[in-house]
Parts: C-alpha cells; sequence; structure tokens
C-alpha cells in the first residue's frame, strides 16, 4: 500500500539536517519582553495589568475579550513597563505589554491534576481556554473553539499535525523525539472529549525514527495510530492532511468538524497537555533558528515574548543574513528587523546568507501550466493572478480564488519566477474585505 498524500504539491529542498540533531535547550530571556495581544485569530486580549505593576512568571497579563479569544501570560516576572503598539513579525502594529524582566523567573502557583481521567469535558475544554492554548503551528486559531464543535459526537478523527512539510524547521521533529509522553498524554485528553473518535499521528515519510518511536509508545493504544505521509510541501496543509489521513475533502466554507475531523499541532498538543494536566499556561514554546548564515543551527524552548534577536545571538551568525524569515521559506513573513517580539505561533526564524527571491528576474508567463500541477487545490493560479492584476474582483470569485491555501507552490515551480501567490494572496483579502463591507451595510 503506498504512502497517503495528496494530489499535487511540490518538493523544495528541506534544508532539515542543518538543525535536526540539535536537541531542545532553553534559551533564558534577558532585559524588556514584549507580549502584543493579538497572538492569536479573532480578539484582541484586553490587558489587566497596568504601567508599573509587578508580575509573576505565569501571571496572566491580558484577558480573552470574547469567545473567539485568548487570554496572555508573563513568560518572566518583573515590572510592567509601558503598553503601547509594536511591530510584529507580519508587519503589523500591534498593542502590546512590555515587562521587564528582573531575571529571577518567580513563578506564580500551578496546580496539577492528579486524575485527569476525572475531569468533565467542561472542566477540560475551560483549562485549555485559561492556559490561552492556540494552534501553533501558526494559525493561532484559539483552541478551546476549535475543541467544541456543534456536534461532537460526529468528530471521527483527532489528527495530529506531526508532518512539519516547511523546509528547515525541525521544531516539531524533536517535539516528537524527545517529547514524546506529553504528545501522546495529549492526544489522550482530547479524546476524552471525543468518545467516537481516533487519534491519529500523521508523520512524513522522512522522519520514519519519529514514526518508530510513536508506534512503539502507542502500541497498547487501541484508540490512536500513525499514519505514515508521503514526503511533500504542502502536506501539513489542514486540507491536504485530512485528504491524506481519511480520503475526505473540504473547502473554504466548511471546517474540518463538517468532515467528522480535528487538527492539531504537535506542539499545540503539548501545551494541552501541560495546561490540563499540570495547569502550566502558554509561556514557553520550542521554535527552530537556522539557515545558511546560522553559525549553530538550533531548536530552543523560549519564553514566548523574547525578541527575535536574542535568538539569534543564541545561534549565533556565520554572515550577515540578506534574508530574515519568521516562519518558513514557503509561508512564513519576510522581515528587515529583528526587534520583533516571539509570539505563541512563532516556529522558527530563518537566517538566509542570499535574497534569491529578489534577485530573481521576473518575465511573462509563459502559459507552462506548472502552476496548475503543483497546486494542491486543483486552481489556476496563473489566470487567477492575470484577474489579480487587472482587479478583476469577480472573475477571481468565480474561478475559485479564495479557495487558495496561499501555499506558494505555485511560486516556486513557475519558471517565469513571478509571485503568483502573493498575488492571489492580496487579491483574497481584497474580495473578503468587500464582503465584510457589504454584509456591514445589509
Amino acid at each position: 500500500m503506498g504512502l497517503k498524500t495528496f494530489s499535487g504539491g511540490v518538493h523544495p529542498y528541506e534544508g532539515k539536517e542543518l538543525a535536526k540533531d540539535s536537541v531542545i535547550t532553553e534559551v533564558l530571556p534577558k532585559g524588556v519582553l514584549v507580549f502584543p495581544l493579538s497572538q492569536h485569530i479573532g480578539a484582541p486580549a484586553t490587558p489587566i495589568v497596568a504601567v508599573g505593576d509587578t508580575v509573576l512568571k505565569g501571571q496572566k497579563i491580558a484577558e480573552a475579550s470574547g469567545f473567539v479569544s485568548s487570554p496572555i501570560y508573563s513568560s518572566v516576572s518583573g515590572i510592567v513597563q509601558k503598553i503601547e503598539k509594536h511591530r510584529v513579525a507580519t508587519g503589523d502594529m500591534v498593542e502590546s505589554i512590555f515587562i521587564e524582566s528582573d531575571d529571577q523567573f518567580i513563578e506564580a502557583g500551578f496546580t496539577e491534576t492528579e486524575d485527569v481521567t476525572k475531569l468533565s469535558k467542561d472542566e477540560i475544554i475551560n483549562k485549555i481556554k485559561e492556559a490561552g492554548v492556540v494552534g501553533m503551528g501558526g494559525a493561532g486559531f484559539p483552541t478551546h473553539v476549535k475543541l467544541s464543535p456543534k456536534e461532537p459526537d460526529k468528530i471521527e478523527y483527532i489528527i495530529a499535525n506531526c508532518a512539519e512539510c516547511e523546509p528547515y524547521l525541525t521544531a516539531d521533529y524533536r517535539r516528537m523525539l524527545e517529547n514524546t509522553d506529553e504528545l501522546v498524554e495529549g492526544m489522550k485528553i482530547i479524546l476524552q472529549l471525543f468518545p467516537n473518535a481516533k487519534g491519529v499521528f500523521g508523520v512524513e515519510n522522512n522522519k520514519m525514527d519519529c514514526v518508530s518511536k510513536l508506534q512503539e509508545r502507542i502500541a497498547n493504544e487501541s484508540r490512536m495510530e500513525v499514519c505514515t505521509l508521503m514526503t511533500k510541501y504542502p502536506q501539513g496543509g489542514e486540507r491536504q492532511l485530512i485528504y491524506a489521513v481519511t480520503g475526505r475533502a473540504i473547502n473554504s466554507k466548511m471546517l474540518p468538524a463538517d468532515a467528522g475531523c480535528i487538527v492539531d499541532n504537535v506542539e499545540t498538543i503539548i501545551a494541552i497537555y501541560q495546561a490540563v494536566k499540570n495547569g502550566i499556561p502558554v509561556m514557553k514554546r520550542v521554535s527552530t533558528v537556522t539557515g545558511d548564515a546560522i553559525e549553530k543551527p538550533s531548536n530552543f524552548l523560549y519564553s514566548i515574548g523574547t525578541p527575535y534577536q536574542q535568538l539569534v545571538d543564541a545561534a549565533g551568525l556565520k554572515t550577515t543574513p540578506k534574508k530574515m524569515i519568521s516562519g518558513g521559506p514557503m509561508m512564513g513573513f519576510s522581515m528587515f528587523s529583528l526587534d520583533i517580539p516571539t509570539t505563541k505561533t512563532s516556529s522558527s526564524i530563518l537566517c538566509l546568507s542570499e535574497d534569491a527571491v529578489s534577485e530573481n528576474e521576473t518575465i511573462a508567463c509563459i502559459n507552462c501550466g506548472r502552476c496548475v500541477e503543483a497546486c494542491p487545490e486543483k486552481l489556476i493560479p496563473s489566470r487567477l493572478m492575470k484577474f489579480s492584476e487587472r482587479n478583476l474582483l469577480e472573475d477571481f470569485e468565480k474561478w475559485n480564488g479564495l479557495e487558495c491555501i496561499e501555499c506558494g507552490s505555485c511560486s516556486f515551480v513557475c519558471p517565469s519566477k513571478r509571485q503568483v501567490a502573493q498575488s492571489i494572496k492580496t487579491t483574497k483579502k481584497i474580495v473578503l474585505a468587500e464582503k465584510r463591507k457589504k454584509a456591514a451595510n445589509k
């Protein structure tokens, strides 16, 4: 039987050999940490501290301001310095809480749950909500919302996204090897919420050591299995992962729950375990610092709010990078400064000695069709780009432009070096904004 996968996709240089053998090490922050109030999809959190307040490590500093929102906790002890806007990795200016660390890391008290199996479903959901757990693979969707579908009895699969298909990233890989127990125990907690579901760990076949270790760990778990996936980008995309594991297809108008599935990232599932079992809120995560400009590519456990600069300093630079990316090279955000705070969704910082994209010369589309073959959503990206360039919004929507998952496969394979994905992504935002405007005026 062949490896599970999806149609389309690409095979970029993986780059994982740079950091894959680097065990997780902790980097303690120094100086001022910045905590943006929008580290998740939904309403920004509301500050519950004031300038001059003394805070403890693990103390809530911002409260969720709605159902689709998430609280934020300080990852250090210290003094609230100010509350004002600060730039984040996406380039936006976001209201943020600045805390000057006292370097003491004095913790607030955390309450451990002796027997997780005795918790009710509502108690589990509340612990996840209170801990500020969100989709830590990059989406940032509040996890308590994802785990509260309208019809929980119809959920048949809890899929752990262990694909880590983005080139260079190895944080999830190290988590699977070093924190196997926490990952499996986190899956058990989620399965308590869905009695009819099976837990599936979807792992690409370039991580067979993780496959073996997980299979060994869950040998006696009747409700869990490991699904070995073909190594291909974007195998870790939610729609692609669901199709590969279950054969079920979803589109932009559907939720995974509509296909009987819930998908959570490795880091998210471990955060669920820490929240429910140990009562520890989201204060830390593992991130990969890598690229050919990095002296010692590493996987760091860091305190959220730490500036990217401190993580790069901990790994060291071989040369001044010409390109710095928050996240992977396919879907990450290019940055012009490292004076940017890490957040719950910061999975990596990539420093490259060359900026290959800006150095490429763009020429006219040659209608070769490679973008069509690569598109995992079976779209015609070249045509969507033409609609984008001519501002033909109705045609863009008619040709299913809103189904684009912004994976960048089309730009990657384009022999003319056209920024197809960026053009489509921009037009998607315009179309969705127009739809919201029309809805508001009704």
